[in-house]
């Protein structure tokens, strides 16, 4: 997109580039009435297909709704949106603690990760009990405000209720989400609810744990064959003094079946709250972390049997169908890894 560097959108002038993914630019800019910074996310829209741009404004608008639906102490707030000079843009609460995807590479002692997902755990709490499922928890929307504590962000691809609206969000035969994150039932294209983000979390506490994800793989196609075919690494395997009940919370909400993870946020939040409570003091565990969870990676050949049919990546930045390949686009070879991907079921009436 244009190079906004520098430039003023509103009352926010722009400072720096802070990442993009999907279809959207946030930077760190500085508030001129108010002076003090704030973080600005703006849609881009400049090479996208004119099919699909009323689409990703409207996905725009919606997460500003759901955003705005929500006032709780741990989710980011919107401060302000509008358009200037073409460009759609919201402004946020600046987080200088940075991202929990910017923590990670190393392992977390478990009362520590419990501790810190709590106040994460009553923000989606509240956005459920608003009709708004996030689809997308990650390390990378998990924020740190200055006072260190944990805040939610990033709505672009909520589910949000809305009896009124008649417009999808994703289009015909399309899923979306970060792969290493989605939930059996998300990769599916099925309908999704509260049990979607409470596997999305346990991805994001197994590797807080363990040091590694669950299933990871070369190709967003091979993450999600694993994650529909194969069952996760015992968290234990890697943290040998991990104490069994935190591996079975773990487990429990990794379940590939909704009906087997917690059925709410609510019930998440007990466990997680009993372990603490309730379990012994366990010491971080020294050893290296581990990497590739198997020897062998599934072909593309054996992923029908496991996916519902054969999908395609759309490039979040190129906009274009690529193959994806050790997480780079082939077309402009963008790094896809914490992108947000758009997959088009390729076989028709799939």
């Amino acid at each position: 997109m244009t190079n906004l560097l520098g430039h003023t959108l509103g009352r926010y002038h722009i400072l720096e580039q802070l990442g993009q993914g999907g279809m959207a630019t946030v930077y760190k800019a500085y508030d001129t009435r108010l002076e003090r910074d704030v973080a600005v996310k703006v849609l881009r829209t400049e090479h996208v297909r004119h099919e699909d741009r009323e689409r990703s404004i409207h996905r725009f608008g919606r997460e500003i709704e759901a955003m705005q639906r929500l006032r709780h102490p741990h989710i980011v707030p919107v401060l302000d949106y509008g358009i200037e000079d073409g460009f759609h843009y919201l402004a946020m609460e600046w987080m200088p603690g940075g991202t929990l995807r910017q923590r990670l590479g190393k392992r977390f002692d478990w009362r520590d990760v419990f501790s810190l997902v709590l106040p994460i755990l009553a923000a989606l709490e509240h956005a459920h009990s608003n009709g708004i499922i996030h689809r997308d928890l990650k390390p990378s929307n998990l924020l740190f405000s200055a006072e260190n504590q944990p805040m939610l962000s990033d709505f672009g691809i909520a589910k949000v209720s809305h009896p009124q609206d008649a417009l999808s969000l994703t289009g015909t035969n399309m899923i979306v989400g970060t792969p290493e994150y989605m939930a059996p039932e998300q990769i599916h294209g099925r309908n999704v609810d509260a049990r979607t983000d409470v596997y999305a979390l346990g991805v994001v506490l197994y590797e807080m744990l363990t040091g590694r994800k669950p299933f990871e793989a070369k190709s967003p196609f091979l993450v999600m064959a694993k994650i529909t075919g194969e069952t996760p690494p015992a968290p234990r395997s890697f943290v040998p003094d991990l104490p069994e009940p935190v591996e079975t919370i773990l487990l429990q909400a990794l379940s590939k079946s909704p009906e087997e993870r917690f059925p709410q946020m609510a019930a998440l939040r007990v466990a997680i709250q009993n372990a603490l409570h309730t379990s012994p003091h366990c010491k971080p565990s020294l050893a290296a972390s581990s990497t590739v969870s198997s020897d062998e990676e599934p072909t593309f050949d054996a992923l029908e049997s496991v996916l519902p049919a054969a999908l395609e990546v759309v490039c979040p930045f190129c906009h274009q169908a690529t193959y994806v390949t050790n997480w780079h686009c082939s077309r402009c070879g963008a790094n896809l890894q914490t992108a947000v991907l758009v997959m088009r079921r390729s076989r028709p009436g799939a």
